[in-house]
Parts: structure tokens; sequence; C-alpha cells
């Protein structure tokens, strides 16, 4: 599409004919500013010219197409002044989102079938797959990384916006591919420390840590990584995921389920850092604690948009130049 910025240059267009009519008017009040005292001899010397018609045909010939090329150069000379510009599509520019580290738990406890879900029973690992998947698709403006932890803890998936790429390589872990263990101190250190070199700000960084079980491993102990996040001052979302009870022969019979997971070092791991701590139990329990944090860290809605625009002025101007000096060679042959 193309626009004009300043569209009021075009009364410009008027300036020709205003001067027309006014510059006579002056003259008369002021008398004649310009006298030419050779002048009766150059009207001697048309008296006496043989071609004398010829010359007035082609003066006059030459005198319109003189002025239809000025009238041009003008028109073009306003149009550039005008700043013509090709304006493109409204595009959505991205919002300045948050940084979320998610930090997922893959001992081999991970494997245990107890998270239920319409009268099937999942793994812990199969229910947090399939919950997480859909928390990323619905950050659209976040960043997001990945750290699996299991006896030690690895940078998966830096931050990043593909989250198509994320979840293939979530869905593509199996429970005790990091070992049997669980270090969740080294987890929350990889995560801090890939979020902390980021130049963002704190506010807009949190971590979602979750784990079914309690720091047993790693060189990084649980006070050691509550101590480093309460100084590094990002948000800590916990999560403790396992059920109360386990069940036997299909989910037919359940007994209670002996608790493994450190809730009251999550729960202050979480209260440190301003964050908060939530228990799972199922699968639904699971997915409504991700709506929860997407509801606490909502994303803003009002999207701003940019146009693409290009100048086109030096198009009109170029091309009134080029006329202007053709006519110039023009009238000094003639």
């Amino acid at each position: 599409m193309i626009n004009l910025a300043y569209p009021e240059m075009l009364w410009l267009l008027l300036l020709p004919f205003v001067s027309y009519y006014v510059l006579p008017i002056a003259g008369k009040m002021y008398g004649d500013a310009l006298k030419v005292p050779f002048i009766n001899d150059i009207i001697k010397i048309k008296e006496q010219s043989k071609t004398r018609k010829y010359f007035q045909s082609s003066a006059s010939k030459i005198s319109w197409l003189g002025v239809l090329g000025l009238a041009i150069v003008w028109g073009l000379s306003v149009l550039a002044l005008c700043r013509p510009q090709w304006v493109g599509e409204p595009l959505k520019i991205r919002h300045e989102g948050r940084d979320i580290m998610l930090v997922a738990d893959i001992s081999t406890s991970m494997n245990e079938r107890d998270f239920r879900y319409q009268n099937r029973y999942y793994t812990r690992l199969e229910a947090v797959k399939s919950v997480v998947s859909r928390f990323a698709d619905e950050r659209t403006e976040d960043r997001i990384g990945l750290v699996l932890f299991g006896t030690r803890a690895y940078m998966q998936v830096p931050l990043t916006y593909d989250r198509q790429s994320l979840k293939e390589v979530l869905y593509s872990v199996d429970a005790g591919m990091a070992g049997n263990s669980t270090s969740i101190g080294d987890a929350v250190g990889v995560a801090l420390k890939n979020l902390t070199k980021e130049d963002t700000k704190n506010d807009n960084k949190m971590i979602i840590l979750l784990t079914d079980g309690e720091n047993n491993d790693g060189r990084l102990s649980f006070p050691q990584a509550i101590k480093l996040a309460e100084q590094e001052k990002i948000k800590i979302y916990t999560i403790g995921a396992e059920s109360d009870s386990e069940p036997f022969f299909g989910g037919l019979f359940s007994i209670p389920a002996n608790q493994g997971i450190d809730e009251e070092g999550l729960k202050y791991l979480a209260n440190v850092t301003k964050g908060r701590y939530f228990r799972a139990k199922d699968v639904q329990s699971l997915a409504k604690i991700y709506d929860e944090i997407n509801k606490l860290e909502a994303q803003e809605q009002e999207g701003r948009f940019v146009q693409e625009t290009k100048d086109l002025y030096y198009y009109p101007a170029g091309i009134a130049l080029l006329l202007f000096l053709l006519m110039f060679s023009l009238l000094r042959k003639v």
C-alpha cells in the first residue's frame, strides 16, 4: 500500500497558479521591476527576419513544451516533498516474555504407575510429559528451557521459543536415563546458572521444579541450592509428584504409599524465592497445578503491531531532476 507521509504538501501544486495571478498585480502596483534597455534592438531583429513566421511558430511550440515540462517537474517535486512510502502489512511483535526453566525429575521412581486418569493408571513421567507439553504450548510469548535430572542434572534444552523441539526432547526421554538417584540440588544449580547468564530482568525469570523424591545425591546439597536460589532472587515453583496410594492388580486394590517427597524442603525453597509449593497426586491435579502457575504468571495479552515502511520519494525526485536537465539541454541547443 502506498501512503503519503506529508499529504499537506499537495497544496504546493497551487503555487504556480497563485504566482501567475498575483505577480502581474504586484507589477502594476509598483511599476516594472526589470527594464531591458536593448529590447528595441531585439524587436528590430525580429522584424527584419525573413523567417519571422517560422520562428514564431517554433517559439510557440517550444514555449508550450517548456510549460508542460516545468509543470511535470513541479508536480514530481511536490510529490517527492509529500514523501511517498510503501507500507507493508501490520505485523505483531513479540513481547518481552519470561524465561522459564522446566526442571523435571527422570529418576527410576518416575516410572511408578500410580497417576490415575479416567480409570486408567499412567506413570508419573507419562503424566509429566503430557501436562508439561500443553503448558509449553500455552506460553507463546516466553522462552522455555528444560533441565532433566536423576543422579546427575543435564541442561537438555536451552532457553528457546521452539516449543516443538522442546516437546520432542521431552517425549524422547525415559525414566532412569539420568540415573537412579535424585540430585535436586544439582538440578536447581544448573537451572540457576543458565538463567543468570541471560541478560534479562530477574523478575522475568522463573523455575518450575518437579520431583517425586528427596535430594540424595549430587555435588550440591539441598540447603546449598536453597541458599543459592535465595541469593539470585529467581522465583521457583516446586511440585511434589506422588500418589497417596499404590495400585495393585490393575487398580482393583490399593495400599497407602510411603511418602518419599521432601515436602518441607520443597516448601522452604518455594517460600524463600517467593514461589509456591504444589502437590500432585494424579494427572488431573498435576494439570491443575500447571494451569494455576499459568494464571499466576499470566502473559500480557495486548500486542503491539508494526508496519514495514520504505521511502519512495527518491523516485519522483530523481525523475524530476533528469527531466529538468533534459529540458535545460534541449533549450540550450535551440
